[in-house]
């Protein structure tokens, strides 16, 4: 249940048109559902603004689809990251209309409409390096879809051809963030933020030669970056980058909403 869904129901009970005991009902659940290989944290949407995601790695594919059938018994948007192909298989099977991305690993179940940006609705940029980081965009492009965020991709960027990066600053000076993703060196976030007045989460991908060392070299250069506005999240973490900027549009969001508010009351009096 989330913020909208709880303020409908509170409105339902004081408007007669739902009983007390029904309503009960509803919210047996919250804060948490215990399963025997899980516990389920119903509130996190209304306590956190993003609802719990199922981490597939690690889980039997009996377990994901359980998880997947209490999350989304409201018919919310329910996000699978890391699945393996039979946890995505299991998944299409239980879930017809859930949108299937095998190159990000993910399933995203009652998938919200896809949003234009707007100037009260700004995007964000996933900005990849190469082609091989990929797996780790599609990743934070999912998360953003779940999230109800305008996401507008940018790939194979890098800075090993820098104007193909430069044709696309206008665009990134009216994003309200940017997940910058690299490999190699991992120089890209460093001249993404140089570039942009808003917060750019860095993630350092996995993609590179020996001395890559699995993205620890471009970790570190991310997190030694000079340009000031620069967040790093750990290695090939797409979906951490996507949530914290789908945090920032949403904060933006609420804000524009009280300042209307605010000024719906103000004309009323």
């Amino acid at each position: 249940m989330n913020t909208q869904q709880l303020r409908h129901l509170l409105s339902s009970v004081a408007n007669g048109e739902c009983s007390i005991p029904a309503a009960l009902a509803r919210l047996r659940s919250l804060p948490f559902e215990e399963l025997p290989f899980a516990t389920l944290d119903h509130h996190r949407s209304i306590r956190c603004g993003h609802a719990e995601v199922i981490f597939c790695s690690g889980k039997t594919t009996e377990q994901v689809c359980e998880i997947a059938k209490r999350l989304s018994a409201n018919n919310d948007p329910v996000l699978a990251t890391r699945t393996s192909e039979n946890q995505l298989d299991a998944l299409f099977v239980d879930f017809p209309t859930a949108l299937i991305d095998p190159i990000a690993h993910a399933a995203l179940i009652n998938p919200p409409k896809l949003l234009d940006p707007s100037p009260t609705r700004p995007p964000v940029a996933i900005i990849s390096a190469g082609t091989s980081d990929a797996p780790v965009a599609a990743e934070a492009l999912i998360t953003l879809r779940s999230m109800s965020v305008p996401a507008i991709p940018i790939t194979d960027v890098g800075i090993a051809g820098l104007q193909r990066l430069l044709h696309h600053v206008p665009t990134l000076q009216n994003c309200c963030a940017v997940v910058a993703i690299a490999g190699m060196e991992g120089a890209l976030p460093s001249v993404v933020g140089g570039l942009v007045a808003c917060p750019v989460f860095a993630v350092p991908t996995s993609v590179g030669y020996g001395a890559n060392l699995s993205g620890l070299a471009p970790l570190f250069a991310m997190l030694n970056s000079c340009a000031s506005n620069v967040t790093v999240v750990n290695i090939d973490n797409g979906f951490g980058a996507a949530l914290s900027a789908s945090l920032v549009h949403h904060q933006i969001l609420r804000h524009l909403q009280l300042a209307t508010d605010n000024g719906q009351r103000t004309t009323d009096k």
